[in-house]
């Protein structure tokens, strides 16, 4: 073995082989600025043979190993001070149906595919995902692993359309989980935190590609929760933003058409003014100019939601389901049942006028149905989400503690990539199938390989 010299010696003696492309590690910051890590050592896998070789280093030298992804969550979900996986390189279409030909809407994709580079992969093929959230930086990996969502109440969330995966396990061998292959452990691997092993590719079912049709309008935010579960129920892809200082709520209701149907998209015009300029730009400026002077927000917020979105148009899915945020926020998000979310939006509300809070950010409600995963915040039960924001430089603590109170009233659960506090003993009551899963984790990671501080205050040791 020819150990290089920047290498510990402690490690060096410890593992039996050193991966062709180990390297010093470097610091690493998430995107919302909220975490940060400095592994010791770093690597990036070109295929399931090296990442099998990485994890078998980490083992051996007595250090934890985390694939990190775009670094989108806003917790510590994939920090490490041992190595660090960029499996940016595994990414793309690898298989399209099952072994046997069938399954043409069965899709393999390398782990470190990002959300974005799915219409360039899928429409070639004329497919889509089913359901999607509103940004799509994420890796495919990642996604799942925390349990991204979009809204729509018979639809789940990303997670919930996969149908296999394949990972690299603790001791170093692969383990693939399909429907003929470990079966009994998909409703653990599809949602993992990452604390099972190391995703090598994901297969997901798609749907043939498919149009939205998008109405967006400001409506008074008491009519809005009032109707909140009608509406919710009628309409696919229903959510809306709550605008703390103002009375108006923007909705935002998107109805699945046929692939085929005539599509209407906003010209590029209308796109650059409304998503890019308004909600990047001017929401940027507004955003830093409230941080230095506070009492500006209300007022603010008000003429923003004169000067919002107020459209109606027809597109591609992914058009549609997806914006792009390029100001950093920080979240916290909630899933609650379904039938409690306007109670709990009201009392935040309320929350943020009792306090004298001045918060620019809206608070955002989506939708989900139930699922079967044994990890997902949808586990059981139909599912509105109720997230918070707070502007990066902005301190989020005193505003999601007390939010996160009112969550625990109407028995959430946290969204695993974004902030809270709650710890396993506390998520174990929430979770009916909580024990499973650590019965699981037990079996493929009993020396915490793939632990870190964030799996031990959420999983326990």
């Amino acid at each position: 073995m020819t150990t290089p010299e920047w290498m510990p010696p402690a490690a060096a003696s410890a593992a039996s082989t050193v991966p062709a492309s180990l390297r010093p590690g470097s610091g690493w910051r998430n995107w919302g600025r909220s975490e940060s890590a400095h592994p010791e050592f770093a690597a990036r896998p070109e295929s399931i043979d090296e990442v099998i070789a990485a994890v078998n280093f980490a083992r051996d030298s007595g250090v934890t190993v985390k694939a990190w992804g775009a670094g989108h969550s806003f917790t510590s979900i994939a920090a490490t001070d041992g190595l660090h996986l960029d499996v940016g390189v595994i990414a793309g279409v690898i298989a399209v149906g099952g072994a046997d030909g069938t399954q043409p809407t069965h899709v393999t994709l390398g782990a470190g595919t990002n959300l974005y580079e799915l219409p360039a992969l899928l429409e070639p093929l004329g497919l889509a995902l089913a359901n999607m959230g509103d940004i799509d930086r994420q890796t495919i990996a990642g996604a799942i692993s925390t349990g991204t969502h979009g809204t729509g109440a018979r639809f789940g969330g990303i997670a919930t359309q996969v149908r296999g995966v394949t990972l690299v396990t603790a001791a170093g061998e692969v383990l693939r989980v399909n429907a003929n292959e470990n079966p009994q452990l998909l409703p653990a691997a599809a949602l993992s935190l990452g604390a099972l092993g190391i995703l090598v590719d994901v297969t997901i079912e798609c749907v043939p590609t498919f149009l939205l049709h998008a109405v967006e309008r400001p409506e008074p935010a008491a009519v809005v929760l009032d109707e909140w579960l009608q509406r919710s129920a009628e309409t696919d892809h229903f959510e809306f933003f709550v605008w703390p200082h103002t009375t108006t709520a923007l909705t935002k209701s998107n109805t699945r058409l046929l692939g085929d149907a005539p599509r209407h998209p906003l010209s590029r015009f209308s796109r650059w003014f409304d998503d890019e300029f308004m909600a990047n730009g001017v929401f940027r400026a507004i955003s830093a100019a409230g941080h230095a002077a506070p009492a500006i927000i209300p007022p603010i917020n008000r003429l923003a939601v004169k000067l919002s979105g107020n459209r109606e148009f027809t597109d591609v899915s992914t058009s549609v389901f997806v914006t792009d945020r390029t100001v950093r926020f920080r979240e916290m998000e909630y899933a609650l049942p379904l039938e409690a979310v306007p109670d709990a939006v009201r009392a935040i509300q309320k929350l943020i006028t009792d306090r004298g809070w001045r918060v620019s950010f809206p608070i955002e409600v989506r939708s989900a149905a139930a699922d079967s995963l044994l990890l997902s915040t949808a586990s059981g039960r139909a599912t509105g989400y109720v997230a918070v924001h707070r502007y990066w430089r902005e301190d989020p603590a005193e505003y999601f503690r007390e939010v996160e109170a009112i969550m625990m009233a109407h028995d959430g659960r946290p969204h695993w990539g974004k902030l809270h506090n709650r710890p396993a003993e506390s998520l174990a009551t929430a979770y009916p199938r909580f024990n499973e899963f650590l019965s699981i984790r037990d079996r493929l990671d009993p020396g915490r390989v793939f632990a870190n501080d964030y799996l031990r205050q959420v999983l326990g040791q």
